[in-house]
């Protein structure tokens, strides 16, 4: 094989992934194709980990959006490593741990459940805003790099609209995103569903947009040196790829760019499936082998990451040293740990609403939990959010000092936000709205319960005693949408949800007690607008553990 090294890697990636959807008879083959020479570009070159570690809270994280595209991480990941040989063998089996969409697997470099299109790079800003809020508290130090990689689809999903202006908004110069465009989608064109212009269009929100071809390596790698410079901006890189790339027929010519490669085998395309492998130097008796070129390059690869890390955690023990009472800090929010809370030491008037009881709850959260980032789409007056605002700051760009997301009317997005904060870790995301809106944030509050994230939603106005807004603000059916995530179980065997209606202004402090001491699961406190009566004083206290 006399292939330049970098380009066998791309190809070993695309033969991997061509040979897991076809063995497993189903998937998407086209897209990681084309996704290949920016996957191994980036974990090669600009990725920082520690292949022993890969936990390590100091890392950078890649976030999925195009879960799809499953077989593009675990190709990389298997020449990483992360995988054996019977793993990617296994794609989308029974059992396998390599599914058809992938799953929170950090240990394997899966840093997020991907879901539906247009959450999964959503997640990463999300984690973009922990990194920022942290690195305001402890250091530039620590600053780190979240990258995300999102398709025609992803881009089109109405998320992308409230994911895109926050980012921009909040001047995120730490989240660099991949736009794998090939202009192919799975029944169409993509010039039959869109005549936008994407670059355009992030330019407006305050990005700043990279356009390349996205096959060629020293493009890719002019992007990213670029992103990674930059200061003010998140960073868009247009990477203009084609589907299905390597792909030939029987007789050898080239069958690229075809929407028929999008999401079945190859094998049941105009594409020939053997010829494809031997095109991209497989032998097809044998799709599952590592090029043996492509295989020291990686171990020298990760000797290197290995050493890199190294320096950079020598660096943090010298910061440790010198900062001990923050270090403690640190640690204490990255553990999940809650400091010593007196619920009790709330107090209420009597006869309150009980988001009015949440809101002084908040109130005392703010003065005592540090690691606390609460968001309100545009209701914090009214949802009562504003309890903790008034004793905390909005976030900014350039200031992520304060512990409060105004995310504007966009609960979707605030929502799978608050899963990406939660995933990175080290902080605590609450997201409030009315009820009724729990409708729209039910697609994040779904993969909240799957990947098991301690999320607190707040929800208000929690009945028909909304009054003049009329039948399509009061919540008639949501409550029974969310006691079903209750019943149902997550992948730990545990209770997916936890939903709490509390009766008064003391089961409203109790109900927050049990949420943030909830840290295997998402956890609803379903709030009134009205006043309520307060169930009488029993003996004993109501704040029993």
């Amino acid at each position: 094989m006399n292939k330049e090294i970098n380009l066998q890697a791309a190809d070993n990636i695309r033969a991997l992934a061509v040979a897991m959807v076809e063995k497993a008879k189903s998937g998407h083959p086209g897209g990681p194709m084309g996704g290949a020479d920016f996957m191994h570009i980036l974990y090669s070159e600009f990725f920082n980990y520690d292949p022993s570690d890969m936990t390590w809270p100091f890392r950078d994280r890649f976030f999925m959006d195009a879960g799809h595209l499953s077989t593009l991480m675990y190709a990389q990941y298997y020449l990483l490593g992360n995988y054996e040989k019977d793993d990617i063998a296994n794609f989308r089996q029974w059992g396998s741990i390599t599914p058809g969409h992938p799953e929170v697997d950090v240990k394997r470099g899966i840093e997020n459940t991907s879901g539906p299109l247009g959450q999964g790079h959503t997640m990463g800003i999300g984690a973009a805003v922990a990194a920022k809020f942290l690195q305001a508290r402890f250091g530039k130090w620590m600053d780190h790099k979240i990258y995300g990689f999102i398709s025609d689809g992803g881009i089109q999903e109405e998320i992308s609209q409230g994911a895109g202006r926050i980012a921009g908004h909040l001047g995120l110069n730490n989240f660099i995103m991949f736009f794998d465009s090939n202009d192919v989608q799975l029944s169409t064109m993509t010039d039959e569903v869109t005549t936008e212009d994407t670059a355009m269009k992030y330019r407006s929100w305050g990005w700043k947009v990279i356009t390349i071809d996205g096959h060629n390596h020293d493009e890719i790698r002019k992007a990213l040196t670029e992103a990674n410079a930059e200061t003010e901006k998140p960073t868009l890189i247009i990477g203009k790829t084609i589907m299905g790339k390597g792909c030939v027929t029987a007789d050898g010519s080239m069958f690229e760019g075809h929407c028929e490669l999008h999401g079945q085998p190859i094998g049941n395309t105009g594409a020939d499936y053997e010829k494809t492998l031997e095109n991209l130097g497989t032998d097809p008796k044998n799709p599952f082998e590592v090029y043996a070129d492509v295989e020291t390059l990686y171990k020298g690869i990760l000797e290197s990451k290995k050493a890199d890390a190294a320096v950079k955690k020598s660096e943090i023990n010298a910061w440790r040293r010198a900062n001990e009472g923050l270090a403690a800090k640190l640690d204490r929010f990255l553990s999940g740990k809650l400091p010593d809370l007196n619920f009790e030491a709330v107090n209420h008037k009597e006869g309150l609403a009980t988001r009015v009881a949440s809101s002084n709850v908040l109130g005392y959260l703010a003065e005592h939990v540090e690691n606390m980032i609460v968001s309100s789409a545009d209701l914090s007056n009214s949802d009562k959010t504003d309890g903790f605002l008034k004793k905390s700051s909005s976030l900014k760009k350039g200031d992520f000092s304060g512990g409060f997301l105004q995310a504007g009317v966009a609960e979707l997005t605030m929502a799978s936000m608050a899963n990406g904060i939660a995933l990175h870790g080290g902080v605590i995301p609450v997201v409030a709205t009315f009820f009724v809106f729990s409708d729209y944030m039910k697609p994040a509050i779904r993969l909240s319960c799957i990947q098991e994230l301690p999320v607190k939603f707040v929800w208000t106005h929690d009945a028909f005693r909304v009054g003049e807004d009329g039948p399509t603000h009061q919540p008639v059916e949501q409550e029974a949408q969310i006691r079903l995530l209750e019943k149902l179980k997550n992948h730990s065997g545990d209770q997916s949800f936890v939903a709490l209606r509390p009766a008064d202004a003391t089961e409203t402090s109790v109900a927050w007690k049990m949420a943030m001491e909830n840290s295997k699961t998402p956890t609803g406190l379903i709030l009134s607008r009205q006043g309520v009566m307060d169930v009488p004083a029993q003996s004993g206290t109501r704040y029993a553990s």
